[in-house]
């Protein structure tokens, strides 16, 4: 038998996934527990582009500082597969990605630019996330097309679910 629950997040509901959880599997005994979260990413290419698999289970809201009680088979006693789909930014990562993509350009243009060049080698995430968190300014940041986006995402997980079932 397969059952689904949608438990929501902790500022809707007021419970913590975990406690919902952990009522399931000591009433209904599941052999399995599959969840589904969204990720914060490191890039900007890999929204609603990719999906991560794990079987060590998922921490809800980690990636964006939000940490939530671990979602694994150390929690909850049964084994934990998780399904993440990276759907936000840091705006550190969407400077860091766009200022790769302004030295790409200007590096095509003056091709012998030696600052340029080193400058475009660097990962420059730490020194941007470090300008703007102080002012608050590190915002999460999502596409403006993301209703779209989940609802593709949405059926590729679902039928990979259906298709393993």
């Amino acid at each position: 038998m397969v059952s689904a629950v949608a438990p929501g997040v902790l500022g809707t509901t007021g419970i913590e996934t975990l406690e919902i959880l952990k009522g399931i599997v000591d009433n209904i005994h599941p052999k399995l527990i599959i969840v589904i979260d969204a990720l914060a990413s490191r890039s900007i290419e890999r929204i609603s582009s990719t999906v991560q698999l794990s079987d060590t289970g998922i921490v809800p809201g980690a990636g964006v500082g939000n940490t939530r009680a671990e979602l694994s088979v150390k929690t909850l006693g049964i084994p934990v597969i998780a399904i993440g789909i990276p759907t936000v930014v840091e705006t550190a990562v969407l400077v860091n990605d766009c200022l790769d993509l302004f030295i790409k350009k200007l590096q095509d243009e003056a091709k012998s630019n030696e600052y340029l060049n080193n400058l475009k080698e660097e990962d420059n995430y730490e020194e941007i996330k470090e300008a703007l968190v102080p002012n608050d300014y590190n915002l999460i940041v999502t596409p403006k097309e993301i209703d779209d986006l989940i609802e593709n995402m949405k059926d590729i997980v679902a039928s990979g679910i259906n298709g393993a079932m």
